[in-house]
């Protein structure tokens, strides 16, 4: 499984040529170049790439589901985790976010379906599972797959709740637009 650091994240944005707060622009403008639709399943971000593809004027002809599934209740019951992943692994698990992406693709019907699950701070994270943890996952009709990223630190801005929260919806518009690359050279 590829992990990413948050440097990782803003380097993958400048070697592609994209700026980080206009990455929802991109997403937006290359899905519906495309034909193709998106769909989230947010847990630790609590809706936040939801929010930034909605902020786009015309989004609707790309977007039509976005599931905050903030309680294991709700990943269960509306998005298909399994019980057993969240009893054995855990709601922050690679295992747990293929299937929460794999569930609001499902119910969607979107062509791509991401999402994300992890610690965001300040507290709650364990030495297993320290805060910045976040596991990505993305759907398509292709395959399912899991990205970890890390993006913690020691410092009061790198362990923010907002900076992790922020740079794991960095994360899921790249792999939004990575995605459009590969469904767009098929």
């Amino acid at each position: 499984m590829v992990t990413l650091t948050d440097i990782d994240i803003i380097q993958l944005y400048r070697k592609n040529g994209l700026e980080q707060d206009s990455a929802q622009e991109e997403a937006v403008g290359r899905l519906a170049s495309l034909g193709l639709r998106v769909a989230t399943a947010e847990s630790c971000t609590g809706g936040l790439i939801s929010e930034r593809i909605t902020r786009v004027s015309g989004s609707s002809a790309v977007f039509d589901c976005g599931v905050c599934s903030y309680a294991n209740f709700i990943k269960e019951k509306v998005l298909g985790v399994h019980p057993e992943t969240l009893a054995v692994l855990g709601a922050v698990s690679a295992e747990t976010a293929i299937q929460m992406a794999e569930g609001v693709k499902k119910l969607s019907g979107a062509d791509i379906a991401v999402s994300t699950t992890g610690i965001a701070g300040p507290t709650g994270g364990t030495d297993e599972k320290p805060v910045g943890l976040v596991f990505l996952g993305v759907c398509t009709a292709q395959r399912a797959y899991a990205v970890r990223l890390m993006l913690g630190g020691t410092n009061n801005i790198t362990n923010s709740r907002e900076y992790i929260r922020r740079l794991a919806s960095d994360a899921a518009l790249f792999m939004i637009l990575s995605e459009c690359r590969q469904l767009g050279a098929e």
